[in-house]
């Protein structure tokens, strides 16, 4: 499996679409419950033009754990490159906290909601995310909202003015709705193919999990029959004869019910936590129940280094030379070697942090952490990264609580907000905007 893993990689850093979708296929067939797998054999669907497919095999990434963003935009994207709009937005609601603005302000304008993409990319500049893939992927945001003029204004600030013409030629040939297949392809730079689906052997549904197994067969095994008591017989002594003939009445002792054993239970196989090659632990189970309906996997850990690829959001951003704005030929951002970004999925939770405040001085920022945490009882034993930033000129120091997960960052940032603090999560290889140092990592244990 690891093995197939590696050379789905390396074809994909290659441009070999076919040649990763047949290794990425073994991989997934091999170890067919490892949410990495699943992920880079989406991105080799993706990378053929084969949504559908591509669709199918982010969704059992996500289903067996896998919370990474591109995980998540790629799904949306292949949604809505098959018109669910509906099941693009879904998704892409659920994880907006998680997903860098300039993503997904242009996601949800692909999937139909372009006034909620403007909204969305408008703020990350005003909140100083000032980048040539935000300017441009605002840019693009009004052209699909019908916004030309403020299209052609803010394209204007990286696009020479000779390419401008044609680069809003390219978008309005495809801003019909009807020609959803053909921007996300356009936007990909793939190319559109027929498409049956995920091979129907790879089906997730094909490999259960072991809880699921055992639920199953739990519910499915008949009862055993359990032997009637039987009734020992008893002789009846007959009266003897006497000189004055009585009868003698027959004393008949109680029948003696033999014991019968009851079948012994047998030992029920309770699965351990959801991870590829981890093996069951035996535990009798006192009554053969039906088991609960299982609870989505937790992200399975490879042996693997468990990397996906995939295509970042970004709109085609021309070169610029460095000593005379000369033209140049627009090139995307994304033609670098590190053309298809990689996500490492390690299997550790600890992959979020959560931004609970900004201020103006590293003192108060460490004051202001002491307060968070005993407000805050999740925030104990934690640790804190204070990181110095540089936004619009002003020096701030943020504080962010480490060691979260994708869900349980979410999780406290929504009881945060409930009691009226501003707070965010995001990915711990994602960070804001504006940082001028790695930040100060202190710990949260002082005793």
């Amino acid at each position: 499996a690891g093995t197939s893993f590696a050379k789905a990689q390396v074809a994909l850093e290659n441009g070999q679409a076919s040649k990763a979708i047949s290794h990425a296929e073994a991989a997934v067939l091999a170890e067919p419950r490892n949410a990495g797998y699943r992920a880079v054999l989406g991105a080799a669907y993706m990378g053929a033009g084969r949504f559908e497919a591509a669709a199918t095999s982010f969704n059992d990434a996500l289903e067996l754990g896998d919370n990474d963003a591109r995980t998540v935009l790629s799904y949306a994207l292949a949604k809505t490159a098959l018109g669910d709009n509906g099941a693009a937005l879904a998704k892409l609601s659920d994880y907006q906290g998680y997903i860098g603005a300039a993503d997904l302000g242009l996601a949800m304008a692909l999937a139909g909601q372009p006034e909620r993409g403007v909204h969305i990319l408008t703020n990350a500049l005003r909140g100083g995310d000032n980048t040539a893939k935000v300017r441009q992927n605002l840019a693009y945001t009004y052209a699909l909202a019908g916004n030309w003029r403020a299209a052609r204004v803010m394209a204007a600030e990286d696009v020479p003015a000779d390419q401008l013409d044609a680069r809003l030629s390219d978008w309005a040939a495809t801003a019909r709705p009807e020609d959803h297949r053909v921007r996300v392809a356009n936007l990909l730079n793939v190319t559109p193919a027929s498409d049956g689906g995920q091979p129907s052997h790879l089906a997730l549904a094909n490999f259960p999990s072991q809880k699921t197994m055992v639920a199953e067969a739990a519910a499915q095994a008949p009862a055993q029959p359990v032997a009637k008591p039987r009734v020992a017989a008893v002789a009846v002594p007959k009266p003897a004869p006497t000189a004055a003939p009585k009868v003698a009445r027959a004393t008949v002792s109680k029948p003696v019910v033999q014991q019968v054993a009851k079948p012994a239970v047998k030992p029920v196989m309770k699965p351990a936590a959801q991870r590829v090659a981890a093996a069951p632990v035996a535990k009798p189970v006192a009554k053969p129940a039906v088991a609960p309906a299982p609870r989505p996997a937790a992200k399975p850990v490879s042996t693997a280094s468990s990397r996906f690829v995939s295509k970042p959001m970004v709109q085609n951003v021309p070169a610029k030379a460095a000593a005379k704005p000369a033209p140049a030929v627009p090139t995307r951002v994304a033609s670098s070697a590190s053309q298809r970004r990689m996500a490492v999925a390690t299997g550790t939770s600890d992959t979020h942090l959560v931004q609970l405040g900004s201020f103006s001085t590293r003192a108060v920022a460490e004051a202001r952490w002491n307060d968070l945490q005993k407000k805050f009882p999740d925030l104990a034993g934690r640790d804190v990264v204070i990181t110095e930033a540089n936004v619009k000129g002003k020096t701030f120091f943020r504080v962010a609580a480490a060691g979260f997960g994708a869900k349980s960052a979410k999780s406290m940032c929504g009881t945060a907000k409930a009691k009226g603090l501003g707070c965010f999560a995001y990915a711990a290889s994602n960070p804001p905007a504006g940082a001028v140092d790695r930040g100060v990592r202190i710990a949260a244990r002082t005793r």
